[in-house]
């Protein structure tokens, strides 16, 4: 069968691992590609095929014949209900609320400490003292979500029960994002195994895979990018919260004086 859908996505985007992993455990066929000038925030150097009728020019973006959709969550809705062949989504009401409010705790508070220490060691907006003390309140909360999400699996194989499902697709790329900074659940944790477990499924690898090549130069040119003004990053929301009651309101000062930050659509005018 070929492939009528194309995910623009970026394999270091836990969002957007979320989707190719959900589309490989369903079957789906589809094409993907990294957006040249995603993140930017550059619309006039961005893939103007990527930018049409995505007003947001955020990753992951699912392109289906006409119709352009944006969010992560959004995008596994749509692809439960069109491919309804291999549900991931619980069919219990409890169960699926349940899955949902993990995912939101994931996409939200989990994605924002990851994503800030990305910043501090990936973008080197924090040296020093401030990243040793940024790090740690990292590490902290990092372990408060994780401790919960231990909580969520209790004594199951996964966190939909006795097979992988919505939640087990939402969670690993986030607890993935967390090892890769040293902020890994225990080897012999509930939650540790179930990583483990998790990533040698064929879905899981191939995600881990390109998400390994894509990070093994990472973080040289993101920091490179950032100091040469080429890259303005999108302090949105949940990742702003974390800045500032992580110690890094002067991060968010700099980055306005510099311009190498900017903030969710609707624009402010300039």
């Amino acid at each position: 069968m070929a492939a009528d859908l194309l995910l623009w996505d970026h394999p270091v985007s836990c969002y957007a691992q979320k989707v190719r992993i959900a589309l490989r455990e369903k079957g789906i066929p589809f094409n993907f590609a990294t957006p040249k000038g995603a993140g930017t925030g550059d619309l006039a150097n961005m893939d103007p095929a990527f930018a049409k009728n995505n007003h947001r020019v955020e990753v992951p973006t699912l392109v289906d014949g006409d119709l352009t959709i944006f969010d992560s969550t959004i995008i596994l809705e749509y692809l439960e209900d069109k491919y309804p062949d291999k549900p991931l989504r619980p069919a219990d009401p409890a169960a699926r609320a349940r899955a949902r409010m993990i995912e939101d705790v994931c996409d939200s508070q989990y994605e924002a400490i990851n994503w800030g220490m990305g910043e501090v060691h990936g973008y080197k907006r924090a040296e020093g003292e401030l990243a040793r003390k940024m790090t740690d309140e990292a590490k902290q909360q990092a372990g408060e979500v994780q401790k919960w999400l231990t909580e969520q699996l209790g004594d199951a194989e996964w966190f939909g029960g006795v097979s992988l499902g919505w939640a087990d697709v939402c969670v690993w790329p986030f607890v993935n994002r967390s090892t890769s900074y040293g902020m890994e659940p225990a080897a012999d944790s509930a939650l540790g195994k179930w990583y483990e477990r998790a990533k040698q499924r064929p879905s899981v690898k191939s995600v881990h895979e390109e998400f390994v090549t894509a990070t093994a130069t990472f973080s040289s040119a993101a920091a490179e990018a950032i100091a040469k003004g080429l890259m303005r990053r999108e302090y949105r929301d949940h990742r702003l919260e974390w800045m500032i009651k992580s110690g890094g309101i002067g991060v968010v000062k700099e980055g306005l004086e510099k311009n190498t930050i900017r903030f969710s659509w609707p624009c402010a005018r300039e």
